[in-house]
């Protein structure tokens, strides 16, 4: 995924597959008006003068350490006076002296003296589940559903799966609901909620494929119904092919705004660019007024290198979101600058670069600041003055001091001081273990010619974090890249892939290790893949070389060319052209 994608804090979508709850408090213990307010009570209730010394009396034993006996005036009390808040007093109580099973029989209690009292059975629903009751909750389940308003039901069954999130046996848990939701399930108004909830619960548990059958099911029950179109889309990277056809036949129609921009990040997540695109622009067109569409459209075409659009797109964004106080479009407005200030730079217009950064908001990264604008400094052959000012950015905490090293290490081996970047690397590390600077230093070590400690630190990597492609990656196309034992090469970076099966960086490894095996046509296919994915002056470099060398000069030639003019010095483009005494 693109790192401006992880960056940014835009809301993906307004809507939440977990809609509002069904009223009960997040834990057994509900908040409730302190014990003072009890000696006001509702005109409507039986509070005499005996009663209302029982009640001073059971919060004075409460108060006093003996939750028991005040637990036992008070829900005596409560029986007495048929009041509410007086049930959930006392179950408060119980909670609160840690004896479940005496909150229990209170909230029981309140439910048999008032009957309709829906309160009442979302305690008891909580309690059980604390207590680990939960085949017995799926039976309090059932009955507070049966006996809500049918145009409550469909919320309510929406916040099951936030309260039975707590169940240690998750599998327990969803059978439990998926009984209680039976008769839902039969119901016109409540099957698509129904069915998004048993989605929600099985993709909880892992089960994708069964989830994705759920939201196929929910959609067919109401095919406006948002709750299966975010469950779907929260499976597209797990279920393609099961959910794509759902999420294309509801985009096709008048989909809600921030379910179509949600559809957009998750085939941006996946480097469906164009598709993502396409859905943006659809945005923008029936939404103007969406900023957070225009600001995702004007950072896709940049990263597409349209930067004429890009620009178009992001001035758009920047109109609407300047003179908001959302904190959202803040963050938002950070990163359109940012990406406007590149525009200008790749440009050569170095002092309007300036001027987008000098708009940041006070809560900018000062770290990504301090980059970009050495970066910009560097353009300008300041290179000594771009070192300095990211010496001298301050920093408030570990963390953040920790990051300027980082950022000041990968500069220096932009700039191709490799020993001044090993020398901040292995000093930053002295205070301890950090992935993303070890992540820096295996590719430090590289440049330096030290192949063997990179690999070695690669390994201790792949070892602390399996599931990383990155490591796989590196040093796969690193034993390609120098042509050594290319086989392994191959099995290394056929990992990285089934782990990051839609990233166009390893799409282009692969591409370079069956190159090396002499599987021209399968490199070929991956490389313009790769590059219509993610267009990049060094997947340029290598489809060029490969058009080359399979006789097709003409388009490699054109490929080098557009590689140029997305990155002019990019270190493996030049060497290729070099290589192959191509004049551009």
């Amino acid at each position: 995924m693109n790192s401006w994608i992880r960056c940014i804090a835009l809301t993906t979508c307004a809507l939440s597959a977990g809609a509002q709850p069904v009223g009960a408090p997040a834990t057994p213990a509900a908040k409730v008006a302190p014990a003072t307010a009890l000696t006001s009570p509702q005109p409507a209730s039986a509070l005499d003068a005996v009663l209302f010394y029982q009640l001073l009396l059971g919060e004075l034993y409460a108060q006093g350490g003996e939750s028991g006996t005040g637990f036992s005036l008070l829900l005596d009390a409560a029986r007495k006076a048929k009041d509410a808040a007086l049930f959930q007093r006392a179950v408060e109580l119980a909670l609160q002296s840690r004896s479940g099973e005496a909150a229990l029989q209170a909230a029981r209690t309140w439910k048999q003296v008032l009957p309709n009292a829906s309160e009442a059975n979302r305690y008891i629903l909580q309690i059980l589940l604390a207590l680990n009751k939960v085949e017995e909750a799926g039976q309090t389940l059932k009955s507070t559903l049966a006996g809500l308003p049918m145009e409550e039901q469909s919320s309510a069954i929406a916040s099951v799966p936030r309260i039975f999130s707590r169940v240690n046996d998750k599998l327990l848990a969803v059978h439990t609901v998926e009984s209680a939701l039976a008769q839902a399930l039969t119901q016109p108004r409540t099957q698509a909620s129904a069915w998004t909830t048993i989605g929600r619960m099985r993709r909880d548990v892992g089960q994708y494929k069964t989830a994705a059958i759920a939201a196929q099911k929910g959609h067919a029950a109401d095919n406006q119904a948002n709750g299966p179109i975010l469950l779907a889309l929260s499976l597209l990277d797990k279920e393609a092919e099961a959910v794509q056809p759902l999420l294309l036949s509801y985009m096709a129609g008048p989909a809600v705004p921030e379910l179509r921009l949600g559809y957009a990040r998750a085939l941006i997540s996946l480097q469906n660019n164009a598709a993502a695109l396409a859905q943006l622009q659809k945005l923008n067109q029936e939404n103007p007024e969406l900023a957070a569409a225009w600001l995702f459209s004007g950072l896709l075409l940049s990263d597409m290198g349209q930067a004429a659009q890009a620009s178009q797109a992001l001035h758009q964004f920047v109109s609407l979101a300047a003179t908001s106080e959302d904190p959202e479009l803040q963050n938002g407005l950070s990163e359109a600058y940012f990406s406007l200030a590149q525009i200008a730079q790749q440009q050569g217009q170095w002092a309007q670069a300036e001027a987008w950064l000098s708009k940041m908001p006070a809560q900018t990264d000062p770290i990504k600041l301090g980059v970009r604008r050495a970066n910009l400094l560097v353009e300008q052959g300041q290179r000594k003055q771009a070192r300095q000012l990211l010496v001298n950015i301050p920093t408030t905490n570990p963390a953040q001091a920790q990051q300027k090293l980082l950022a000041l290490a990968m500069f220096l081996r932009e700039q191709k001081e490799y020993q001044d970047a090993y020398d901040v690397l292995t000093q930053a590390l002295k205070n301890g273990a950090n992935y993303e600077l070890q992540s820096e230093l295996a590719l430090t070590l590289e440049k330096l010619g030290q192949f063997d400690k990179m690999e070695s630190l690669l390994r201790e990597m792949m070892a602390a974090k399996p599931s990383d492609p990155h490591p796989w990656n590196a040093l796969g196309f690193s034993l390609a890249d120098r042509k050594l034992r290319l086989t392994e090469a191959k099995q290394l970076i056929e990992q990285a892939v089934a782990l990051a099966p839609n990233d166009p960086f390893i799409r282009d490894s692969l591409a370079w290790v069956l190159y090396r095996l002499g599987d021209h046509a399968q490199a070929l296919n991956l490389l313009e893949s790769a590059y219509k994915a993610k267009p990049d002056a060094e997947i340029a470099a290598h489809w060029g070389e490969l058009l080359w060398v399979t006789g097709q000069t003409q388009q490699a030639g054109a490929i080098w060319r557009e590689g140029l003019l997305l990155k002019s010095d990019n270190e493996t483009l030049r060497e290729t052209l070099q290589r192959f005494n191509f004049k551009p």
